[in-house]
């Protein structure tokens, strides 16, 4: 197995260089030969980014028969677009790499990112300048895991808010953008969604608010809900009537064509 750091830019948009920055990457877990690729986005509510929903997630998509990538992306402080231009570069960067099909794959702030990958994609996030900003961010498919998907203060994860948008955390305008169940349209890439119906920090309304915008869209999606379990499972190897959704979504991806 070939695992290595890629950076997204020489230097990303948003940042100050002046300083010793964070600069966004991808780690490559490449294990076969097939043009196709998961990039995975780890959940933190948008303040820090999970260990376990990292490379344990990579290599299972490995175990699975795909290549993946792990994204280091941006998160508070930084500036609202950052994020999301850290996944549409990634998408971007993949597609360099020769993948011709890309999935994106996140948990809970990282299912957020996900979705907003999928449904903002022609939304320019960040200025573009070189060859790898002419290939398209458009994903062929994302699999949010309890994402955080609106930003509705009724049943968002407001601490996701809060991050995410900072000091413009109250305006509706943004928050309207960012919830995802209404940025969602035909040309939406297909969706494998799965949470836990006690869910108490991300509420499941917000995978069944994404399920009926995707339905009305005639976009081809699954939802699973799984009856029990806290939130933060990852692979959730060790509840054996959650750990199916693993399975389930490499099945899903491999109906789909990757």
């Amino acid at each position: 197995m070939n695992e290595s750091k890629i950076f997204l830019w020489e230097k990303a948009p948003y940042i100050d260089y002046t300083s010793n920055a964070f600069s966004p990457s991808l780690t490559k877990y490449i294990v076969n030969d097939k043009k196709s690729a998961v990039i995975v986005c780890p959940g933190g509510g948008y303040g820090g980014k999970a260990d376990h929903e990292k490379e344990p997630i990579a290599k299972m998509f490995n175990d699975g028969g795909f290549n993946s990538f792990t994204l280091d992306y941006n998160v508070s402080p930084c500036h609202k677009f950052a994020p999301l231009s850290d996944i549409q570069r990634a998408i971007r960067v993949v597609r360099g790499l020769g993948f011709e099909r890309v999935a994106i794959c996140g948990f809970s702030a990282g299912g957020h990112l996900v979705c907003s990958g999928a449904t903002l994609y022609d939304f320019d996030a960040y200025p573009k300048n070189d060859d790898i900003d002419k290939l398209s961010a458009r994903p062929d498919a994302f699999i949010p895991c309890y994402p955080v998907v609106t930003f509705d203060k009724s049943f968002t994860h407001i601490g996701s808010r809060m991050n995410l948008l900072g000091d413009e955390w109250e305006n509706e305008e943004l928050a309207e953008l960012f919830s995802c169940e209404k940025q969602v349209n035909s040309n939406t890439p297909p969706c494998f969604i799965w949470h836990t119906a006690t869910d108490n920090a991300v509420p499941v309304k917000n995978s069944f608010a994404l399920a009926e915008a995707l339905s009305k869209n005639n976009v081809h999606f699954e939802l699973h809900i799984f009856p029990t379990g806290c939130h933060g499972l990852g692979l959730a190897s060790d509840i054996n009537d959650i750990s199916i959704w693993s399975k389930c979504a490499c099945t899903f991806l491999t109906n789909i064509g990757f």
